[in-house]
């Protein structure tokens, strides 16, 4: 006849409690040191599930905030301005290139409706790449850099490549992420045929009949020169 052991897992708790009352401790000392362990890996348990559940939502927010920056880049893509627009903050802003900045969300769908609709023998293409995101500890702000690449053109008229470099900021609001800020550096503008070993074309120069609500906050100059856009975080090797 087979015989089957069976093992049982105990707290450590009541082991300790086990093993302090036969070496003689009294019952009162036993339960007291028993329910102070216990305690403490209650303690430690709790601790470890929020670190947890922290981890998770920052996991869920980061994912949240690239989905909004990449639907931000397949609207603009249709020139789905409307949508574009929704997709900020009631006091949100949008800076692209030098053309100074638009705040509110009305001034941000305008500027947007002024870029004009897709139609035929048109192309507009602005992926989204290289996400660069961090939450901030309230779990309600965030920064972001991603990189545009862009394609634009007019068919028999013109094909330009394009680059630019996001520096965002995002709020969530009621469970949901916004578009606080949505500044892009342009960092070159090339002729599709020319090449950029032949230099770079001029930036999309200001919109007619529609001023910013502020000049560019910084100006500087495309490819061939060199710019370097700010950096939202820190070095994540050398914290510097």
């Amino acid at each position: 006849m087979k015989i089957r052991i069976v093992q049982i897992g105990l707290p450590l708790s009541l082991v300790g409690f086990f093993w302090m009352a036969s070496a003689g401790f009294g019952a009162a000392d036993s339960f007291a040191a028993a329910d102070k362990n216990l305690a403490a890996e209650i303690a430690a348990l709790k601790s470890q599930i929020a670190q947890i559940a922290s981890q998770i939502q920052n996991s869920q927010d980061y994912i949240a905030i690239n989905n909004l920056q990449d639907a931000y880049g397949y609207y603009v893509d249709k020139t789905k301005w409307d949508e574009v627009a929704d997709l900020f903050t009631d006091d949100g802003s949008v800076e692209i290139g030098l053309r100074g900045v638009y705040k509110g969300k009305e001034r941000v769908r305008a500027y947007m409706h002024h870029l004009g609709d897709l139609k035929y023998g048109t192309l507009f293409n602005h992926s989204q790449l290289q996400p660069v995101v961090h939450i901030d500890l309230d779990g309600l702000h965030a920064h972001g850099r991603f990189r545009a690449y862009m394609q634009v053109g007019t068919l028999n008229s013109r094909a330009q490549w394009g680059d630019a470099v996001y520096e965002n900021e995002y709020v969530k609001e009621n469970g949901v992420w916004k578009i606080k800020k949505l500044h892009a550096y342009f960092t070159y503008y090339v002729n599709y045929y020319k090449g950029w070993d032949q230099g770079g074309d001029p930036p999309p120069g200001p919109i007619p009949g529609l001023p910013p609500d502020e000049p560019p906050t910084e100006t500087y100059k495309l490819y061939p020169d060199i710019y370097i856009p700010p950096y939202h975080y820190k070095n994540p090797v050398t914290g510097r």
